[in-house]
């Protein structure tokens, strides 16, 4: 089976700016994300609506896709540049790498990679919840999944709910699990789903695979040991290199 890797990343954020250009360690957060990422995939490509990106990935050795400044997720910026990959080269699955991921580890890709049978179409991973802090975070999505580990729902509330207990006391009661937004799509299901309407419960919790479980499509969830951390802010960042020193 052959996979791909995208990294859709664009220069517009309304909390960071510029995000996948600023400086970790002396290197940008988007190299980062690339070589990691070489680490597991071997064709990988950036995909970016701006020039400095383009530009930056170039200069380092990485290829990089311009695509449309209209998308309106990184789903759908990955969904166009594996379209122009196709023109060129045949693949099975579209793996879908965060750009602002700059320390996921090589190992949580083949993770996702390895869900890959004759029946799945999205794969994605999820972490056990250890602290209670994590646990009611409503930036921290959670997931619950069926015995098969085929995702039954998201959400960024704390599911499931525990009955009878305080919820300092939840953890102590059974596993919960915070989703890692990594993804991976089989080249034909990744066209369709970018052509889904939102429905009631994306709107409502702002979750995109919600769009996916509504109109029935499954989601393969593997569970992972690895720590990764997103960036979203610059105070995100400055937090991030304590836990990653060079």
């Amino acid at each position: 089976m052959k996979f791909i890797g995208i990294i859709p990343a664009r220069f517009q954020s309304t909390r960071f700016p510029g995000k996948p250009l600023a400086l970790i360690h002396g290197k940008p957060m988007i190299q980062w994300v690339y070589e990691r990422t070489l680490e597991a995939i071997k064709d990988v490509w950036v995909a970016t609506d701006d020039p400095l990106i383009y530009d930056k990935v170039v200069s380092f050795g990485g290829q990089c896709l311009m695509t449309s400044p209209d998308h309106q997720s990184g789903t759908d910026r990955c969904a166009e540049a594996a379209r122009i990959v196709a023109e060129n080269l045949k693949f099975d699955v579209v793996v879908n790498i965060q750009g602002d991921e700059p320390f996921i580890q090589p190992q949580q890709l083949k993770e996702v990679m390895a869900c890959f049978g004759a029946d799945v179409q999205i794969a994605t991973l999820a972490r056990k919840i250890e602290t209670v802090h994590e646990l009611i975070d409503p930036n921290k999505p959670k997931v619950v999944f069926d015995r098969n580990g085929n995702a039954l729902y998201f959400s960024r509330a704390s599911i499931p709910y525990v009955r009878g207990h305080e919820i300092s006391e939840w953890l102590m009661t059974t596993d919960f699990f915070a989703h890692v937004g990594l993804y991976a799509y089989r080249s034909e299901i990744l066209q369709q789903i970018t052509n889904l309407g939102q429905g009631v419960l994306e709107k409502v919790e702002a979750l995109e695979q919600l769009r996916w479980l509504a109109n029935g499509y499954k989601i393969k969830v593997a569970q992972t040991s690895y720590l990764s951390y997103g960036i979203d802010t610059p105070e995100d960042l400055d937090h991030a290199m304590k836990l990653f020193p060079a």
